[in-house]
């Protein structure tokens, strides 16, 4: 069936079920709420069915590492988890077979340098005049069109406002 005739979906969008993106995200939506739902569940269910699924668990992760010994392709979300549930509970390092424990510690120095670096970027360019100076420069500027920046900044120092002649011209 061609993508024109495609049945058009309850939202009115006729492409989204073809669409690789939306499979994607609507994947790992479903993939977070089913995570979200065994954390909520986890606290009623008994000691014995917890380790039970975490030996099922673990040995299904040694079976598909054995069919497919790549390396996993992982998303920002995936990581973001792993790091968070290490960074709350330290001794899962131990626990973690999908990558090496050290890349989590990896990714999660990188996340730190991410955000101090962020964090002080610099603030580049000429701090802003206060909103009241601004106001005083248009008001100036409209009532006296004949007056130029010149005349402008230096009613402005007889006020005693210490303003750069330049922030006059864009008032």
């Amino acid at each position: 069936m061609s993508p024109l005739r495609a049945p058009i979906l309850s939202s009115g969008c006729r492409y989204r079920k073809s669409h690789p993106s939306w499979i994607g995200w609507r994947d790992e939506l479903l993939d977070f709420l089913r995570l979200f739902l065994h954390v909520l569940v986890a606290p009623v269910r008994t000691q014995a069915q917890l380790e039970a699924e975490v030996t099922l668990l673990r040995h299904q992760l040694n079976v598909l590492r054995r069919q497919a010994p790549s390396k996993p392709r992982l998303t920002a979300a995936d990581r973001l988890l792993l790091v968070w549930l290490w960074r709350l509970f330290p001794s899962l390092r131990s626990a973690i077979t999908i990558v090496q424990p050290d890349t989590v510690l990896r990714w999660h120095r990188s996340g730190f340098q991410l955000y101090w670096r962020w964090k002080s970027r610099s603030r580049s360019g000429r701090p802003r005049a206060p909103i009241e100076v601004r106001s005083l420069i248009r008001r100036l500027s409209m009532e006296n069109p004949l007056w130029g920046a010149p005349r402008i900044h230096g009613e402005l120092l007889k006020l005693g406002i210490e303003v750069a002649r330049r922030r006059t011209r864009a008032g």
